[in-house]
């Protein structure tokens, strides 16, 4: 049986400014039971805790199985994981997450996903063209979003002729806000559409990353059909939100410290270094993906019983005073900056080194098409995406170009 303990309640105010309530909990300890949402788990807030966390045989990621469905059900976290999504290796454990990931990597260290940075500058350019027909835009909405989307076209090697639809159907999915039939519909077209082009492209394959999932093989071991579908549901729903988040941070980080700004712009090979500090201080992951313990454990000399929902901050493990200095600064000659902004251990995302490439490439290109872009404060204060899974901004409303000077009337 649980025991009692506190409960913290987080509220809304907590999405606008997570680090200032992470600073609080910090003071008092590593890890917090906490209710925020409805959801009650234990809430990590340390950078060498989160680490344990990760790599801890006994908390588990197989949310899919009956046991992880009563947990999260028991702890209010069941509707934050659902449908196809669950069905791949972020949400296994050894043995089947080893053998999953063996096959996938192999896919991943291709050639397909290595020789891409060139595609990516591409279409990064050609969105910018379309950008500078305009003086005010979202950049979001009209750069990081569709950049991403096309990325994974890219990835997948969908036709020139499907794509406007294939981008209509992912859009959809992805969009939180989209009411549940639209995304249900798009998703169905989604999957439908999958399920005929892999048969396709396992005929006529291609040198692009679904080719590549398709031809892996570990001695007699290959991905299934389902499994096939399950990880290209995962490249949208994960690969997209990093990087658009990502990108969106990236960008509101330049506009909020025009030093740090110019000083990529008079040294571009900088923004890598940049793009690190991003993702350790503004990230695109806020809480990391579901766990439950399986077994009594012990983290951060907290007792734990089996049966609790786990929550790895890795915003706050990766601003944590112990293992940074000076963790909310920006520098772009900090030495050892090993953040967990793509998680630790066995399920380090295998897409970090493409998001990475994207983002320094969507950043590089937009700073020397557009060096005086500013933010529009004409739309007011900007408002963060009430999410705990992703940390990133609802809009991100830029000017291009300045403001002509008003003429003198005196």
């Amino acid at each position: 049986m649980t025991a009692a303990y506190e409960v913290l309640e987080l509220t809304d105010d907590f999405y606008q400014d997570p680090h200032a309530a992470y600073r609080v909990l910090r003071e008092h300890g590593p890890i917090h039971r906490v209710r925020v949402e409805g959801v009650v788990g234990w809430l990590i807030v340390d950078h060498d805790v989160a680490k344990h966390a990760f790599a801890e045989p006994n908390i588990s990621k197989n949310i899919g199985s009956p046991q992880g469905q009563a947990i999260l059900a028991k702890n209010g976290a069941a509707e934050m994981f659902h449908g196809a999504i669950n069905n791949n290796m972020l949400f296994a454990d050894p043995p089947q997450h080893t053998r999953l990931r063996r096959l996938v990597s192999k896919a991943f260290a291709s050639r397909a996903v290595r020789d891409l940075g060139p595609r990516i500058a591409a279409i990064a350019d050609t969105l910018l063209d379309d950008m500078s027909t305009r003086n005010t835009v979202d950049l979001l909405d009209s750069y990081a979003f569709p950049l991403s989307i096309a990325v994974i076209c890219e990835l997948l090697g969908v036709p020139d002729d499907d794509m406007d639809e294939f981008r209509s159907w992912t859009a959809i999915v992805v969009n939180e806000s989209a009411p549940i039939e639209e995304r249900t519909s798009a998703g169905m077209s989604f999957f439908t559409y999958l399920n005929d082009l892999i048969p396709e492209r396992t005929a006529n394959p291609r040198e692009d990353l679904l080719s590549e999932l398709i031809a892996a093989k570990d001695h007699d071991d290959r991905l299934e059909h389902q499994e096939l579908i399950s990880m290209l549901f995962l490249l949208l729903a994960a690969g997209h939100e990093t990087t658009v988040n990502l990108i969106g941070n990236a960008v509101l980080g330049l506009l909020r410290d025009p030093e740090i700004a110019e000083q990529l712009r008079g040294d571009t090979s900088a923004i890598r270094a940049y793009i690190e500090e991003v993702l350790r201080t503004r990230g695109p992951v806020h809480l990391a993906t579901a766990r439950f313990t399986t077994a009594p454990i012990v983290l951060g000399n907290q007792d734990i019983d089996a049966g609790e929902f786990i929550m790895i901050s890795v915003a706050a493990a990766n601003r944590d005073p112990q293992r940074f200095a000076e963790p909310d600064r920006i520098a772009l000659d900090r030495g050892d900056n090993k953040h967990v902004a793509f998680g630790h251990g066995i399920h380090y995302c295998l897409g970090a080194a493409l998001a990475k490439m994207e983002a320094t490439i969507a950043l590089t290109q937009l700073l020397d098409r557009f060096p005086t872009m500013s933010l529009n404060t004409e739309f007011g204060k900007l408002s963060w995406r009430k999410s705990l899974l992703v940390r990133g901004l609802s809009a991100l409303p830029v000017r291009l170009t300045p403001l002509p000077d008003l003429p003198n009337t005196l």
